[in-house]
């Protein structure tokens, strides 16, 4: 909004109540901004794994697959083979893995090997 000499008083007082109060409107647009510039980083790194996964090479793309597996056989032996042996000899105590960063790795690929699933129904894997 430009002001003129003559009108330069409400034209003031207008920017003076535009700057202390904000509307529903902005503050929406304001907090989808926020929302996704904080997405950016999560963004670039599903760009950075479709890569890698796309990579013919088992030193670059195995990555993920030998992870699950590793966790995949973690939690097998905590849920099943673990309660097991306790349940056969209890006095010799039992392993704890660290199930919450087993928990966590496992969880993050498996959302992002659902796109690789979907890739893989629709033919354009490779």
């Amino acid at each position: 909004m430009s002001c003129t000499v003559q009108d330069a008083t409400p034209c003031l007082l207008g920017n003076v109540l535009d700057n202390l109060f904000t509307s529903d409107e902005e503050t929406l647009t304001l907090d989808i901004a926020k929302q996704r510039l904080s997405q950016q980083p999560y963004m670039a790194q599903a760009e950075i794994n479709k890569v890698h996964a796309m990579h013919r090479s088992v030193f670059v793309a195995g990555v993920r697959p030998f992870l699950l597996w590793v966790c995949g056989f973690g939690f097998l032996f905590a849920f099943v083979i673990n309660p097991i042996l306790e349940w056969l000899w209890p006095d010799v105590g039992s392993l704890v893995l660290p199930l919450d960063v087993m928990m966590e790795l496992t969880l993050g690929m498996l959302g992002l090997a659902g796109l690789r699933t979907i890739e893989k129904i629709q033919g354009v894997a490779k």
